[in-house]
């Protein structure tokens, strides 16, 4: 790998573990929600810092539904950024629980159903994806 396709996957991995740390997930949240394998916390503080996401791709598809997700919660309240976190932890009518809650019991389908609720051009990726 090229070094500035090591330094792109490093801030990629900085990025996603920044948004996990503001939903303030522990060690082993973190590592269902994006399909890493049992992990210590130690390792878990150098992904992003010295070190990028294994070359997986679940885990980087798992990542950039983390990413799109705050993009989106960003969108929808850009001028209240602690309104994101609030929107992942409080009872969502469609969904029928917090996102968040959703997201730790379902991992990648919880993460997609999330996505697809806050971003609706990613609910249209997925039904062009699906056979009818």
């Amino acid at each position: 790998m090229s070094a500035v396709a090591m330094n792109q996957a490093i801030n990629k991995t900085r990025e996603t573990m920044e948004v996990l740390r503001v939903w303030r997930l522990g060690v082993e949240q973190v590592c269902f929600v994006l399909g890493l394998p049992e992990t210590r916390s130690r390792k878990l503080n150098r992904l992003g810092q010295y070190e990028a996401f294994p070359d997986d791709p679940d885990i980087q598809r798992r990542a950039a539904y983390v990413r799109r997700i705050a993009e989106a919660l960003h969108t929808s309240y850009p001028t209240n950024p602690t309104m994101g976190g609030r929107w992942l932890r409080q009872t969502h009518r469609r969904l029928g629980r917090a996102p968040l809650s959703l997201i730790l019991e379902q991992g990648e389908d919880g993460l997609e159903q999330v996505l697809a609720e806050l971003d609706c051009t990613f609910c249209w990726e997925l039904n062009s994806t699906r056979p009818s």
